[in-house]
């Protein structure tokens, strides 16, 4: 059963599908014209035996009389970053690392919460069964103190075993939400329709599982935020610029929504454009996306799209836009920080414009957040900044 045609009509998204064209050629330019079928999860037999190597080696460090020590990528330094256009920030091959060690004072909780948690997995992969980092957390939640803790140590588990999370059979709880012109298959056969309503649909938390995506969406819009995501549902945006496909992270995206991202791009290589603040934060949220972020660039393969383009809010458009000063926000000096770190950043080199925009923000030392639009008229977004930026291609 096809989508029924809602939406403006063929001539509209002309220049839509002429960027689409250029995706594709791009992509047969770089030998990619076959779509990417996602990563290859790492069999359990594979999880096992790692997980009963890394044993091994603490045993026979104690057999030597040795305090034993887990050797871990530092994911918390450029110097282990470099940077490709064709996937983002990754991981170099020889990167530094730093010890956990049995036998230090400031590592040795550490250590120990390794220790457990590899165990834990252990039995998870082993009996085919599957938990959430909540339900990890949950099992000793005074031993294990913040949930921020066992969310650093399953990442350091995955980079050090070089096994992605899904296969250590870990799940995130999914924070992001979908609307728009898409149907798909739940690994359990659950059919899921994320056609346009009052409501979105939660992205699922097991991305590998589905199947059977089908959609005829024009272009997917990332959204920053929760309340623009809810505003556009609101304003009925998917069905009067149907036929399209919405999805907001709800701030900073979770390893699902990225994923889900990730899969529609791989699917069916079209247009992906994302709606953030005119602000640093916005534009580090839309960089994590595009890019990917340098705590998971181990995984960045399954998890960035650098083909996505900034639609918008622009710091151009609140001089072209007029947008009176007591809709804007002035920069913090934590704001210049961000801003000031991101214009440092490897992949600002090969986006001129992007840099001209976030020196423009620094030079109004002000920012602007998507509501700021209100001032125009309640529905000014969803009625006129979007179609005409998608209509006439006004992203960067």
């Amino acid at each position: 059963m096809a989508f029924a045609p809602m939406g403006p009509e063929a001539s509209f998204f002309e220049v839509l599908d002429r960027h689409r064209a250029s995706l594709l050629a791009s992509l047969r330019a770089g030998g990619r014209e076959t779509p990417v079928r996602g990563p290859r999860l790492v069999s359990s037999s594979e999880v096992l035996e790692s997980i009963e190597n890394t044993i091994q080696d603490v045993i026979t460090s104690l057999a030597r009389n040795e305090a034993p020590a887990f050797t871990i990528e530092n994911r918390s330094t450029w110097e282990n970053i470099k940077f490709e256009d064709s996937v983002g920030l990754q991981m170099v091959s020889h990167c530094t690392t730093k010890k956990i060690k049995s036998d230090s004072p400031k590592s040795i909780q550490k250590f120990a919460l390794i220790l457990k948690i590899l165990s834990m997995i252990y039995k998870l992969v082993q009996s085919n069964t599957y938990a959430t980092k909540r339900d990890i957390y949950y099992t000793d939640s005074q031993l294990f103190g913040k949930q921020a803790v066992v969310d650093n140590i399953i990442d350091d588990i995955s980079c050090m075993l070089k096994v992605p999370r899904r296969s250590l059979h870990i799940l995130s709880t999914s924070k992001g939400l979908i609307a728009g012109n898409l149907r798909y298959l739940e690994e359990d056969g659950t059919r899921v329709n994320c056609t346009c309503g009052a409501t979105a649909t939660a992205v699922p938390s097991n991305i590998q599982g589905i199947r059977n995506l089908i959609t005829d969406a024009k272009f997917l819009l990332i959204v920053e935020k929760d309340a623009t995501f809810q505003r556009l549902l609101d304003d009925n945006f998917c069905s009067k610029l149907s036929p399209c496909i919405m999805v907001t992270g709800k701030g900073v995206p979770d390893l699902n929504t990225r994923l889900l991202v990730k899969k529609l791009w791989d699917t069916f290589h079209m247009p992906m454009l994302t709606l953030v603040d005119a602000d640093p934060h916005g534009i580090e949220i839309m960089c994590i996306y595009k890019y990917g972020s340098m705590s998971m660039s181990f995984e960045a393969h399954n998890l960035t799209v650098p083909a996505i383009r900034w639609l918008g809010l622009l710091p151009s458009d609140i001089k072209r836009l007029n947008i009176p000063k007591n809709s804007l926000i002035p920069l913090t000096k934590h704001d210049h920080m961000k801003l000031n770190s991101i214009l440092k950043r490897p992949y600002v080199n090969c986006q001129p414009l992007w840099r001209k925009e976030m020196e423009m923000m620094a030079e109004l030392n002000m920012k602007a957040e998507i509501q700021a639009l209100t001032f125009l008229s309640s529905d000014y977004l969803s009625r006129v900044y979007l179609p005409n930026k998608l209509k006439f291609g006004g992203w960067l």
